[in-house]
């Protein structure tokens, strides 16, 4: 089969064409003839050799797939051969043929194309957790959200507003704060002209957040326990900034304020389930009703996934940027 593999940690030049066998599904598992696989955040951290894959895992980038089910391993009764899925994969995503836990397939979303269902799992899985367990947001609440034209960003502006949050987000320009308002944004702020704290205290009901999902980390850390109100809850789920700040605690006693954060890659199969059971359950009909939808800024091709990276790396992107492996089984 056709993949792409980090040659050596480094820039996007690192990811190279190659060829693999196809891999074999093991117990629990299914082989998925891949259509088109999401590129993310982690598989950038990846290549430039910060986020090995866990143990067990393909070394071969790439944490989402949409496909057709071709072969299942042992004890695999769902989903069934010739279906079409999105799945979570820990690694290998970046090829033809990837392997995927069978508990952590989704079927496609009704008038979904492989490319639309291949930029849900790890945006979906990790927006579910992070926002609505892990934060516990409810409707009514104030919610922010960092990088809101990110994959990460978009998927959650639209999610907090179907569930009924005031939607608050922070973009990199004019143009990604319209691109916020446009997928349901309450508020949208130009963090490189404006305090997005003073923003939010000014505008926002309550005069503060409820949950602040962050991916950037240092100076953010100190302005986010700022602005959430009483009983806030602060979820980081990447440091682009810096993992290290100097932080006054008092806020976080005065306020009883939760941080907390969370990695999906390297938890088990079991738990990955139990968040594809959730989004089966709450999300999907959303998706099947067109209430909320993946936003696709770039297809490339498989073989110029160095391309894609670059694109990613220059902050351009609007939403998600997916590889397309010319199969359509």
């Amino acid at each position: 089969m056709a993949c792409v593999e980090i040659k050596a940690p480094g820039g996007p030049e690192q990811l190279v064409p190659a060829r693999r066998p196809v891999p074999t599904p093991q117990a629990d598992e299914v082989l998925i003839a891949v259509a088109a696989a999401g590129v993310n955040r982690p598989d950038v951290a990846q290549r430039m050799g910060l986020y090995p894959a866990p143990p067990g895992a393909s070394d071969v980038p790439g944490l989402e797939v949409a496909g057709t089910v071709v072969a299942r391993g042992p004890g695999v009764t769902t989903p069934h051969l010739g279906e079409k899925v999105c799945a979570l994969v820990a690694g290998g995503g970046y090829a033809e043929y990837a392997v995927a836990p069978a508990t952590s397939c989704l079927p496609y979303p009704k008038n979904f194309t492989a490319v639309m269902a291949a930029a849900l799992p790890e945006t979906f899985f990790t927006v579910w957790h992070n926002v609505f367990e892990r934060g516990a947001l409810k409707s009514g609440e104030v919610f922010l959200v960092h990088g809101g034209t990110s994959g990460i960003g978009t998927t959650a502006i639209q999610l907090a507003k179907a569930f009924g949050a005031y939607v608050a987000a922070t973009a990199g320009s004019d143009e990604k704060c319209e691109a916020c308002r446009r997928l349901g944004a309450d508020l949208a702020v130009n963090y490189r002209t404006t305090d997005f704290t003073e923003e939010l205290r000014a505008h926002a009901p309550g005069k503060g957040a409820d949950v602040i999902l962050d991916m950037v980390g240092g100076s953010y850390i100190a302005r986010n326990l700022r602005c959430l109100k009483t009983d806030g809850r602060l979820v980081n789920i990447a440091f682009l900034e810096g993992s290290r700040a100097d932080v006054d605690l008092i806020p976080v006693m005065l306020k009883r304020l939760t941080l907390t954060g969370s990695t999906l890659r390297i938890r088990d199969t079991a738990f990955k389930g139990h968040l594809a059971a959730g989004l089966r359950s709450h999300v999907w009909p959303l998706l099947d009703q067109g209430t909320v939808k993946p936003v696709i800024d770039l297809t490339l091709p498989l073989a110029q996934a160095a391309d894609a990276h670059r694109h990613m790396e220059s902050g351009r992107h609007i939403g998600k940027i997916v590889l397309e492996t010319g199969l359509n089984p």
